[in-house]
């Protein structure tokens, strides 16, 4: 959440999936102050999503690309995306996922690459500690997989 918790963040990479790289493209589009612009592209930059890479020489301006760890968040847009598509009526979304190819309307889900079950049964799947959790972290999910079907998460 630390890389995309802001919501000019989100808006800001949303845009770069759509392929802007400039920063007066991004600035006409969100209609954001160049201040507040010029803080979130750094922290994109700082934070590995962006590059920051110069396409004119004299005056030097800069555009802004996505690295390969900022491509990997194009599946959390999208579900952010069909979240909010979901609560609203076909006539009120702006905007739609669509198959490049055929122009028609897809419906994203979740799923598991290992056995491509869908990831919505919040009873089949749920979090547990990682490998890297505090001791807190781990006293959660222990407590908490003490009362899940299976007990999954307490170890």
């Amino acid at each position: 959440m630390q890389h995309v918790g802001e919501w000019w963040t989100l808006l800001i990479l949303h845009d770069a999936f759509d392929g802007y790289t400039r920063f007066d493209q991004f600035q006409r589009n969100l209609d954001i102050s160049t201040s507040m612009l010029t803080t979130r592209l750094k922290t994109l930059v700082a934070d590995g999503l962006l590059e920051r890479r110069p396409y004119q020489d004299k005056p030097v301006r800069y555009e802004y690309v996505l690295t390969e760890r900022g491509r990997s968040l194009r599946p959390v847009i999208v579900a952010l995306a069909a979240w909010g598509n979901l609560h609203l009526a076909p006539e009120e979304r702006s905007m739609v996922l669509v198959d490049a190819a055929s122009g028609e309307e897809v419906e994203p889900v979740l799923v598991d690459a290992r056995t491509g079950r869908s990831l919505d049964d919040s009873e089949a799947f749920v979090f547990a500690a990682g490998p890297a959790a505090s001791s807190a972290m781990r006293s959660r999910y222990a407590e908490l997989g003490s009362g899940r079907r299976g007990g999954a998460g307490a170890e």
